[in-house]
């Protein structure tokens, strides 16, 4: 699994987003189960992409309270 390629489809899915400002929440599981890898692989790869500064990690203040992640 390339982190890069992780990073180009999540970054599809932040611009197509209709939200305002952009923003997606993710399933690592769903991520992981297309990709064919284990979700904590993915999921420590969006926390490299994190520390990168190539992504942000927040969480949404209403219910349901989803992590979210957005462009910086």
């Amino acid at each position: 699994m390339e982190k890069e390629l992780l990073y180009q489809r999540v970054h599809n899915m932040i611009i197509s987003s209709a939200k305002k400002p952009k923003y997606t929440a993710l399933s690592t599981v769903k991520i992981a189960d297309l990709f064919g890898v284990r979700p904590d692989v993915i999921e420590s790869m969006l926390q490299e992409l994190i520390s990168e500064g190539r992504l942000h990690k927040s969480k949404l203040l209403d219910p349901p309270n989803y992590e979210v992640y957005s462009l910086p």
